[in-house]
């Protein structure tokens, strides 16, 4: 009996492009008490700083940082989420390219950020590349939105969601611990780490869109992820009868300066 291939890391990576506008949509943002995180953690303001925002997708990250006074150059790999960019922000430069070969010159960064795009980079490339494009004090800032697993409805669901998935949920959780570690193997650079937690309110339909904007769903055949997320809807309206889903995040930010 022959055996499904498994989707590759680079297969996950490029299911966004087909999936740009349900992913601006849906997406969740980021508090204004993560970027006030950043400011403490790098020692200066992120107002009159010119910040490159890599894997900048459709700009969520991007927005907020411009709005924050930053000079922002996006970059991003994948043509959808590009051109999904340049419909949504007309105004704001990005241009093609990944953390592991920066189109940027040398020591041309005050700030170099990740929002959730870090993981899709080589580390033994994008260290070094960070370093190279980051002026000395510069900061580099990670971050991600995580599930607050401390609330019972969303540990639930994404219990529910692992085993659809085939995958272990407790590795995965650790994996979200423990990202300090795999930020950086190598140990050239020092991190430190921060939590916020926020939380949004959003209709069930919004919420079942952002679980399907994962790579995770994108990769699995059509018909088995809406029939997933038929079942999800079930249990989320369970818990939340009026349709309204409160969504909790912890976004575990990592910040390392170069000397």
């Amino acid at each position: 009996m022959p055996t499904t291939q498994q989707p590759s890391h680079a297969d996950r990576a490029h299911s966004f492009n087909a999936a740009a506008a349900q992913y601006a949509a849906n997406r969740p943002s980021y508090p204004s008490a993560l970027f006030d995180a950043i400011e403490d953690l790098a020692g200066r303001p992120l107002s009159g700083a010119r910040v490159v925002d890599v894997g900048a997708g459709t700009g969520i990250a991007t927005a907020l940082l411009h709005a924050r006074g930053a000079d922002v150059l996006a970059v991003e790999p994948g043509a959808g989420m590009a051109a999904e960019f340049r419909r949504s922000l007309p105004c704001l430069p990005v241009v093609r390219g990944d953390g592991n070969a920066l189109p940027v010159a040398d020591a041309h960064a005050d700030f170099l950020t990740y929002a959730q795009a870090w993981h899709w980079t080589d580390t033994a490339r994008s260290v070094p590349e960070a370093l190279r494009v980051l002026r000395p004090g510069g900061a580099l800032a990670l971050w991600w939105n995580t599930e607050a697993l401390d609330v019972e409805w969303i540990a639930a669901a994404a219990d529910r969601a692992a085993r659809f998935l085939g995958v272990d949920g407790a590795a995965e959780k650790g994996k979200a611990r423990d990202r300090t570690d795999l930020a950086d193997p190598s140990g050239r650079l020092d991190f430190t780490r921060r939590e916020v937690r926020w939380s949004r309110r959003v209709p069930v339909d919004t919420h079942l869109a952002n679980l399907g904007s994962h790579s995770a769903f994108l990769v699995t055949p059509e018909s088995r992820r809406s029939a997933f997320l038929d079942e999800e809807r079930a249990h989320l309206l369970h818990v939340f009868p009026d349709g309204i889903v409160e969504e909790t995040y912890v976004v575990l930010l990592l910040v390392a300066t170069k000397p």
